[in-house]
């Protein structure tokens, strides 16, 4: 039964809001993925993909894949090196909350 309750805790904590980035920091930090996924990240450029609605965990994974050269792209690579993982966990916030 303690293991139930443990695991119980474990997934609320997880999926809780208070761990969610920041969508207003999100959306400030958003500016320069305007170019290539559009400002609301729907892209107009069919090669780039629509960040719109993709899953917040999804998206600070594949940044933080980007930031440690896990995941190569030579753009995506530069773009992601200078955010910090609350700039990280912010974008993939803003972008998670557009439909």
């Amino acid at each position: 039964m303690k293991k139930l309750t443990l695991a119980i805790a474990a997934t609320v904590m997880i999926a809780s809001p208070a761990f969610a980035g920041d969508i207003a920091a999100g959306k400030a930090k958003s500016a320069t993925c305007a170019a290539c996924h559009g400002a609301e990240g729907i892209s107009a450029i069919p090669m780039y993909p629509n960040l719109a609605g993709q899953k917040e965990a999804y998206l600070v994974k594949q940044l933080k894949d980007y930031k440690s050269g896990a995941r190569k792209d030579p753009v995506m690579s530069a773009m992601a090196m200078p955010l910090s993982d609350e700039d990280i966990a912010n974008v993939a916030a803003y972008f998670a909350s557009k439909k």
